[in-house]
């Protein structure tokens, strides 16, 4: 940013009516809100309840950290499980999901300070880049925002990450998000601009592969690579950084709205891909038809492999990486989901907030 310790001006200052004001109905998955603790929490979903926002801490007050914000030391998380450490003293910050079917963290809707909007900071640094500093990746950002707005899109395509709150550094990757049809469509015609993003292709790819090789369980090279492949991410064509844009849901949509989940075990499978329409957005839903149990926590795994029929991912890493057809191994959370649409009954979930194991989505050919 242009001076240390200034951030980019909150999307939604605090009122003294309420926490954000009219701004609680605009808070978005991949948003952030700050709370009276100074730890800046990183939405998850748009389904919350009452009392919460559903969330992990992505950056929080500690002299061991590299970033500076509102004149302090802040340190990066990046581990969603880790938010159950970081808020030890803190047990407010735990609640029970009916939508997730697990215990997960969330800000309390009383301790909200300030509402940090994708949408309205990448409009706030088109009309002040003056937030920006002089590095090569702001630069790249400011060239990728201003591509944005002459197309028409600063209302489906958003800024997230470390560029949201003023926490980014020269080494820093740009982290967009879109929203609905018409925002993944803008993207993909953006990650196709050469002249903004260059794809990762070539020895480019050697460094997406270490970056995703913690993925790697259950695929080969060549099958991560065509999963990644899929996906909107490169390089800025200025400094090489990594950028990313990850779909979200349009706005008022109402997919997982009165969905309960109940946890039945852990499983993990070989399936097939058979409906991939409802994958392309986070978070993502494909029908799937299960071929084989590999491993399971519940006895008679056969009984639920042939109920079994889609897979549900909060993570964002395996939005959009599959098609109907694919042969994938999964390894997640075996869920039972009621709720109004088609989508009741078993299914694998993936969800961030475990502590005990990673779980995995990959191709295997």
């Amino acid at each position: 940013m242009s001076a240390p310790g200034r951030s980019i001006p909150p999307s939604s200052p605090a009122s003294k009516s309420s926490p954000l004001g009219t701004a609680l109905a605009t808070i978005r998955d991949r948003d952030y809100l700050l709370d009276r603790a100074g730890v800046i929490f990183k939405v998850i979903g748009d389904v919350h309840p009452g009392t919460h926002f559903l969330g992990y801490v992505k950056y929080y007050p500690d002299a061991r950290g590299d970033r500076v914000l509102f004149g302090q030391t802040y340190r990066q998380n990046s581990v969603v499980s880790k938010a159950f450490g970081i808020l030890a003293d803190r047990p407010e910050c735990y609640l029970y999901s009916p939508a997730v079917g697990c215990v997960i963290t969330g800000v309390p809707r009383e301790d909200i300070v300030t509402h940090y909007s994708c949408r309205q900071t990448l409009a706030a640094l088109h009309q002040t880049p003056g937030f920006l500093d002089q590095t090569a990746v702001s630069k790249d950002l400011l060239a990728i925002i201003n591509w944005i707005v002459a197309a028409g899109a600063a209302d489906v395509i958003g800024v997230t990450g470390s560029f949201l709150v003023g926490a980014c550094n020269a080494r820093s990757d740009i982290d967009l998000v879109c929203y609905g049809p018409r925002g993944y469509e803008a993207a993909q015609a953006l990650f196709a601009e050469r002249a903004l993003i260059r794809p990762y292709e070539g020895e480019t790819l050697t460094r997406l592969y270490v970056r995703r090789a913690k993925y790697m369980v259950g695929g080969s090279f060549d099958a991560l690579m065509r999963q990644e492949a899929r996906k909107l991410q490169g390089l800025t064509a200025g400094s090489g950084a990594h950028i990313n844009c990850e779909p979200l849901r349009a706005d008022g949509d109402r997919t997982f709205a009165g969905v309960v989940a109940k946890e039945v075990g852990a499983i993990s499978v070989l399936a097939r891909i058979t409906d991939h329409s409802e994958g392309l957005v986070t978070p993502a839903l494909y029908g799937i038809e299960v071929d084989t149990v590999t491993e399971s926590t519940v006895d008679e795994p056969s009984v639920f492999a042939r109920r079994i029929t889609h897979l549900r991912s909060y993570l964002g890493a395996y939005t959009g990486a599959f098609r109907t057809g694919d042969v994938v191994y999964l390894s997640g959370r075996l869920v039972h989901i009621q709720g109004p649409d088609v989508h009741s009954g078993f299914g694998i979930e993936l969800t961030p907030w475990s502590a005990a194991e990673s779980f995995l989505a990959n191709l295997t050919r």
